[in-house]
């Protein structure tokens, strides 16, 4: 027997919502095909914007946006995806694939989705190959409401009123895909390019986020903050950020091959999900790191690029990153979700790569069809943290599973949140592949008054396809009883498993 204890009353920290934030770059079929579409298509759309994937996003509760990369970032100049579109200059998205890209989706089309979806914009500006004046021009056309040329042009581009840039990225990866640049280079280049992020309207700051490390590489770290922290920086401008990346991926290998998407046995399974749960390591040599110059954490940590990545699924481009998604992209997800939740003090963001057709989606398009992916089961299940307070939590009895010694996983893991209302929301993976596992839930003050509970379960290489679309989905669970501790229950094997908790009082 395990038993789930909960100190409802013993809160740790604020879930921002952004963790449950996504990212979509003019990659593949993410963008185009994916989220648009354009006005003349055949698939239903408003403004472009498709509206079955649109309505699929809402209904997951979708908090932040990031585009326009990843990588494309550092290779993309805004002012050729403005105005009329047929005029717009193409390019070659050297990055991803050599194919043509056309501007048609830009600025304006990316802050039209944000509206339909509901969401805070995170936009990325281009430090590899753009210019300081360029960086500095973009936000001035996104955001500034009075007279200038660039906000003048905004107008003659059919928008009369700035938008709200929420975040803002300077640079992507500059380690690698952004320049293959030194720490101490990148910093320098950080402060001056953040120096001309202007905020026009005080009553909307734009987040400035630095763009960090990649995964393990805690000199990265190090060093940016040593150099961003140097005088002559006051001490009130944190090291002139209000955020810092991280990007972490899971999957089998590191390099060209990384495994199937599908076809994988147990002891990958264990790898895959090890790998996953590397990223709490990673996090916290990274948050110590930040301690010692931020102890406030006035800086937020922002994961915004995470998740599995996969081979590419048989016949498709290699540089389109389309891969399916199973089960053990659901339980990574879960794991991931959890472990940010239980780090909130210190992540602030976490962004899923990539939202649709490009590696751990939530959502897959093929012409007029759409499905939603495991992932995107688990998403719609742990929307409910979102904005919600953290408790304490803790397991015992749960034991370790794997295949290697050196790969071995805790059998469950979880999260709890309460939110406004004082619901629970608990959040728990099993990642063991075949056994079940008893579970009594105990809670430290009062007792439950109604429990609801969602599953998505089934085997370890199970997934949704065109022809299959429902094989994996979120289903009711049913399966508990009221104890006089609280609840005790059976977690089936490969499975992410949610329960709301009203108490009595």
């Amino acid at each position: 027997m395990i038993t789930l204890y909960i100190n409802e009353n013993k809160k740790l920290g604020h879930i921002n919502p952004e963790i449950y934030g996504h990212f979509s770059e003019h990659l593949g079929r993410c963008i185009y095909e994916g989220l648009y579409v354009g006005e003349n298509s055949e698939i239903p759309n408003v403004n472009g914007m498709r509206t079955d994937v649109v309505e699929a996003l809402k209904e997951m509760k979708v908090p932040v946006l990031r585009w326009p990369g990843g990588c494309f970032a550092d290779e993309y100049h805004w002012k050729d995806g403005v105005g009329p579109k047929d005029q717009r200059k193409k390019m070659v998205n050297t990055n991803w694939g050599g194919v043509t890209e056309d501007n048609s989706f830009g600025t304006h089309e990316f802050f039209e989705l944000c509206e339909q979806l509901g969401c805070k914009t995170y936009v990325n500006g281009n430090v590899g190959s753009g210019t300081v004046q360029e960086m500095s021009e973009w936000v001035e056309y996104m955001t500034l409401d009075g007279v200038s040329p660039m906000a003048d042009w905004r107008r003659k581009n059919g928008r009369e009123k700035p938008w709200r840039v929420d975040y803002f990225g300077v640079g992507n990866e500059n380690w690698g895909c952004g320049g293959n640049m030194t720490p101490d280079y990148y910093a320098q280049l950080y402060r001056r390019y953040q120096t001309y992020i202007r905020c026009y309207d005080r009553t909307a700051p734009i987040f400035k986020i630095c763009g960090g490390a990649n995964a393990d590489d805690y000199e990265w770290t190090d060093t940016v903050l040593r150099e961003c922290f140097r005088s002559p920086a006051p001490a009130e401008a944190h090291g002139f950020m209000d955020g810092l990346s991280v990007h972490y991926y899971a999957g089998v290998e590191k390099g060209l091959h990384k495994g199937s998407a599908t076809e994988f046995d147990e002891e990958t399974w264990f790898n895959t999900l090890s790998r996953a749960y590397g990223i709490e390591e990673v996090l916290m040599r990274h948050s110590a790191i930040m301690d010692h110059y931020d102890p406030e954490k006035k800086i937020g940590m922002m994961v915004d690029e995470w998740g599995c990545w996969h081979d590419v699924e048989p016949g498709t481009n290699p540089g389109f990153l389309y891969q399916q998604n199973t089960m053990r992209d659901a339980l990574t997800a879960g794991v991931s979700l959890n472990i940010f939740n239980k780090h909130c003090d210190r992540i602030k963001m976490a962004c899923i790569a990539q939202i649709v057709n490009v590696l751990q989606s939530v959502i897959l398009t093929e012409g007029k069809k759409m499905l939603l992916t495991p992932t995107y089961h688990v998403f719609h299940m742990y929307r409910y943290h979102q904005d919600a307070e953290l408790v304490e939590s803790w397991l015992e009895g749960a034991g370790k599973t794997g295949v290697k010694e050196t790969e071995m996983v805790p059998e469950v893991q979880e999260s709890v949140s309460v939110d406004e209302n004082g619901v629970l929301t608990v959040t728990l993976n099993s990642l063991c592949t075949e056994t079940d596992k008893e579970i009594e839930l105990v809670l430290t003050k009062k007792k439950p008054a109604k429990v609801s509970a969602r599953i998505v379960h089934g085997k370890m290489q199970a997934y949704n396809s065109f022809e299959e679309p429902e094989r994996v989905t979120e289903e009711a669970f049913t399966d508990f009883c009221l104890t006089d501790r609280g609840l005790a229950f059976t977690i089936p094997a490969c499975s992410v498993l949610m329960f709301r908790v009203e108490m009595e009082g």
